[in-house]
């Protein structure tokens, strides 16, 4: 798009406080008004050609007052683009579309400077509206989030604005509705179609605990939530606020075209401005005569709109199809930063394993019993967010053991926590801390531990007292190992786990995935500075993580990648692209996607500059003034348009990226969940068969 274009419509694209998008009907009537003048211009510059025609040589001064009111109308928007580049010194592709005017007006060739315009403008607006299939695409996105809301108190149900809805509030949301709130499900059981935001097809099914997300569709129940996230702090608003933030953003490859645009036009100045006087100094007087519409001809093919498009045009391109997958980048540098990696570390709870824990085995200490042990993880643990913890309190529930609702606590990072309950001072977490505290249960623990061996132990002392271990274990992915193995076909020379747990627990998920090498027991800061040296060794690091503690390592590395709807804030904000699900596919995808992205930006640019430079020569030679003063510039007019087409068709190919992966993991989706039903039902009536009369 040109930077008349790109002027027109500045205001086209704000936010509101709450950072959804402005209505993008507002954007295209805006658009509309500026079509409408433009065809008025058009019409007058049409009226002063046919008058032309028809009038006789006394009338001729008279049949040029339409074509002035034509470009005068026409002209100024580019006029306005191009003080306003020259006051923030970035002369560009307005600037020379003006001056192309200009110089068409100071030869009083006004009906050329009219049509001239109109070609220019008209074919930036059709950019625009081709462009505003995004931004519609955006808008889309935040309408997913309904205006009103029930709300359920002791006064009963009762419907308000959206905006008057507070966290801890209770939502009710019937069948067929969406979602207006983040929250999490307090009673009901639902079917939840999460596609809006994680490009998941399979619905996913909802009970009392689980957390649920503005912006998705409840197909089968009534629930009603509690309230945690509203308006822009929901996850959907945080996705729409980030996606205009990236495409706000300029990568470096941006940033570069745009530095060699500003040097590109005063060459190209010189360049008219010589054409000029080597025509004006020909000795036919037909060459002299159109020496200023010639020098008019090379302003109007040489503007860099196409060049300044490549980029951008693509990156749009590369947003719609990441975000219909569930893949959020925040700037386009990182797309660009995919595109480079050559090495990739992995979390693993929650990452390359479902991070759904379940309690295997309770090993208590000499003297300890089981119910102990669990009561006292079950307090220390009961106001942690942990995967770990939420399934020792899950199990305690199960066991009717209930935590004793104490709220001195205190988290350690990457250690684990310190409680004060009603059984005295608690410490809950990792072995190796756990040593540290209690030096003399050393022998202890190394017992325990080998009886938790390939298991996620969570170690419990009780003032000062050793007590034992709970053993956890969460599966692999069922994907895991090939998701490493595409992304070695794409290139990626190593990949490893940087894990907090155990190394009999990390080497048992690295044997299963197939990864080149496995660092456990890392704490925060360790993860954090095995990265950085790997980036000091050369290697270009993707990060992916989903926890508190991955956040450095995710700062640091060349791109982080964090994990699902359930990933920490810290996770999130940290990396520079979110994954809104949970499925390691989308890694390659990524990889694929910006490998693309960079291909079509190539082409952009070569393109730009092939047809820049052919153009050139024709009008510096005057091949298109041979056609005829008029029709040339027209030419010229439509050849500069001709680069603009190519760069959006070829960047817009970027949408339809991805659709086969879609239809296949729908399709392979569809086909596991028809084969747990067959082995469901082959087991049920194994059962009845099984059964005495």
């Amino acid at each position: 798009m040109s930077h008349a274009a790109q002027d027109l419509t500045q205001d086209h694209l704000h936010t509101s406080d709450d950072g959804a998008i402005a209505c993008c009907s507002h954007h295209e009537m805006r658009i509309d008004r500026w079509i409408v003048v433009y065809l008025v211009g058009g019409i007058f510059a049409a009226t002063s050609w046919i008058a032309s025609l028809v009038a006789g040589d006394d009338q001729q001064q008279i049949t040029v007052i339409p074509a002035v009111i034509g470009a005068l109308l026409l002209g100024t928007p580019l006029f306005w683009a191009s003080i306003r580049e020259i006051w923030n010194m970035r002369i560009s592709s307005s600037s020379l579309a003006a001056l192309a005017i200009l110089a068409s007006m100071a030869v009083q060739e006004y009906t050329i400077a009219a049509f001239l315009a109109f070609v220019l403008l008209v074919a930036d607006q059709i950019v625009q509206r081709t462009a505003f299939g995004a931004q519609r695409a955006i808008e889309q996105l935040v309408k997913l989030t309904p205006d009103r809301a029930r709300i359920v108190d002791e006064s009963g149900e009762r419907e308000v604005g959206v905006a008057d809805v507070k966290v801890g509030m209770t939502v009710r949301v019937r069948p067929g509705e969406n979602l207006p709130v983040d929250g999490s499900v307090v009673s009901g059981s639902s079917t939840i179609n999460q596609a809006s935001l994680t490009g998941e097809a399979m619905p996913v099914e909802v009970e009392s605990g689980a957390d649920v997300y503005a912006g998705t569709t409840n197909l089968t129940g009534t629930i009603d939530l509690r309230v945690t996230q509203v308006g822009a702090d929901t996850t959907i608003g945080k996705v729409s606020s980030l996606i205009q933030e990236a495409e706000r953003t300029k990568s470096p490859r941006q940033l570069l075209i745009e530095d060699v645009a500003r040097f590109y036009v005063p060459v190209v100045l010189a360049i008219a401005g010589l054409v000029f006087f080597l025509f004006s100094q020909s000795a036919d007087e037909t060459v002299r005569s159109n020496a200023a519409l010639t020098a008019v001809t090379v302003l109007v093919v040489t503007c860099p709109t196409a060049l300044l498009l490549s980029s951008p045009m693509a990156m749009v391109g590369a947003f719609a199809a990441a975000a219909r997958l569930g893949i959020l980048i925040k700037k386009t540098e990182y797309l660009e930063s995919a595109a480079n990696v050559n090495t990739v570390v992995l979390d693993k709870t929650g990452t390359l394993t479902t991070g759904k824990f379940e309690v295997s085995r309770l090993a208590p200490a000499d003297g300890v019993e089981g119910a102990e042990l669990l009561q006292a993880a079950a307090n220390g643990e009961q106001h942690s967010n942990h995967p770990l913890a939420l399934s020792i309190l899950r199990t305690a529930r199960q066991a009717r053991i209930e935590a004793d609702g104490s709220n001195d606590f205190e988290e350690i990072h990457g250690r684990g926590v310190r409680a004060r309950t009603s059984m005295g001072e608690l410490c809950v977490g990792r072995a190796t801390w756990i040593r540290e505290l209690a030096p003399h249960a050393a022998g202890d623990i190394a017992t325990v531990e080998s009886r938790t061996e390939g298991m996620s132990g969570v170690h419990v002392l009780r003032d000062g007292r050793y007590l034992g271990a709970v053993g956890l274990e969460d599966k692999v992915r069922p994907n895991g190992k090939a998701v490493i193995d595409r992304m070695r076909e794409l290139g990626i020379r190593f990949v490893s786990i940087f894990t907090g747990d155990r190394f009999s627990v990390a080497k048992r998920v690295g044997v299963q995935t197939g990864v080149d090498a496995v660092e456990a027991e890392c704490l925060p800061e360790e993860k954090h500075q095995l990265v950085k040296e790997l980036n000091q060794q050369g290697y270009r690091v993707l990060m992916v993580g989903d926890g508190i503690n991955d956040g450095p390592a995710l700062a640091e590395a060349e791109l982080g990648v964090a994990m699902g709807l359930s990933g920490s804030d810290i996770a999130a904000n940290s990396a520079g692209v979110a994954l809104m699900t949970d499925e390691l596919n989308r890694l390659p995808f990524l990889i694929e996607l910006a490998r693309r992205t960079r291909l079509i930006i190539t082409q952009n640019i070569v393109v730009s500059i092939a047809m820049a430079v052919v153009g050139l020569v024709l009008a510096a030679t005057g091949s298109f003034i041979a056609a005829g003063a008029g029709v040339g510039v027209g030419f010229a007019a439509l050849f500069h348009f001709l680069p603009d087409v190519f760069v959006v068709g070829n960047s817009f190919r970027l949408f339809r990226f991805g659709e086969d992966f879609l239809e296949i993991e729908a399709q392979e989706k569809a086909a596991a969940e028809a084969s747990k039903r067959t082995r469901r039902e082959a087991s049920a009536r194994g059962l009845a068969t099984a059964q005495p009369a």
